[in-house]
């Protein structure tokens, strides 16, 4: 006579569904996918606020690992390009700087832009350096090009080390309107993170991202009032320049450095650009978003 044997049914593991034995019933968790259109999942993001703050020191570190001069580079960058634009465009040019002494005229456009520029080339590159983590593992896939963003700030943190000397050497004094400052750097890193996100996005599907971007940021340098003031253009062709919203931020770095008048005219512009980008960013990278796994 056989002899039926009883089986034990175990729970399934979290984020497993069994399937039903015997009858097509429904699953208990269904995963589905997300709204077409979710924004900033702030709350997902905050969630993994030590994860951003570990790749972003992990960035940091991989950058200087094994060089003599460590950090030191991200002073040297800036440094010597502002040696090389004053020789250039101070000395044989003699493009004008607003009174200002040319060199940290040129320095103080040349510490945001060179934050700028590493940013979008590093984060636009940042999915695709990370093919590995994004396959395995789940997490909002924003925070690995913010992360490049926030290894970019440390490097200008550093950076500005010798912008203080300089300012001192000069004998520019240093005043309230030094305090504008941080809402500039808030603004620059929102369009940093706005261009990066979407360069990366796109750099996973189309791999001529990263070829073209290093040469589309050489272009966008010189549309950028970095070696010569806005003045300096006709003004007939001004409004074209401001609507590069790096140029109301050049122009307010040197503003609050100098003691000089606000163009708030121009900083609005830049604002109101950087957060319309980022929105854009935001929505294109969860379209893109999708298939990263799949492609990358």
């Amino acid at each position: 006579m056989a002899t039926a044997l009883s089986k034990e049914i175990l729970p399934p593991a979290a984020g497993i569904v069994a399937p039903a034995v015997g009858n097509r019933e429904k699953p208990v968790i269904t995963i589905e996918a997300g709204r077409k259109w979710a924004g900033f999942d702030l709350a997902d993001l905050w969630q993994h606020r030590d994860l951003f703050l570990f790749l972003t020191w992990r960035d940091v570190k991989v950058r200087y690992k094994q060089t003599v001069l460590g950090a030191g580079w991200a002073i040297l960058q800036p440094f010597l390009t502002m040696v090389l634009f004053t020789l250039i465009f101070g000395r044989l040019a003699k493009v004008p700087s607003d009174g200002i002494p040319y060199p940290i005229f040129a320095y103080a456009g040349l510490l945001p832009w060179s934050f700028f520029s590493n940013a979008v080339t590093n984060s636009g590159n940042s999915l695709v350096g990370n093919a590995a983590l994004i396959t395995k593992v789940y997490f909002p896939r924003m925070v690995i090009p913010g992360a490049a963003v926030g290894a970019g700030l440390v490097d200008m943190a550093i950076a500005a080390t010798i912008l203080i000397a300089m300012m001192a050497w000069y004998g520019i004094a240093i005043g309230p309107s030094l305090l504008m400052v941080v809402p500039l750097v808030f603004i620059t890193a929102i369009f940093a993170l706005a261009v990066g996100m979407w360069m990366s996005g796109l750099n996973v599907k189309y791999r001529d991202v990263r070829y073209a971007l290093p040469f589309f940021v050489q272009i966008w340098m010189y549309a950028t009032p970095i070696i010569y003031p806005i003045d300096f253009v006709p003004a007939r062709w001004r409004w074209l320049l401001v609507l590069n919203p790096l140029t109301g931020m050049i122009e307010g770095y040197r503003s609050a450095l100098f003691g000089r008048p606000f163009a708030w005219g121009h900083l609005a512009v830049s604002a109101a650009l950087s957060v319309i980008a980022l929105i854009y960013a935001a929505y294109s990278f969860k379209q893109m978003e999708r298939d990263f796994a799949d492609v990358i």
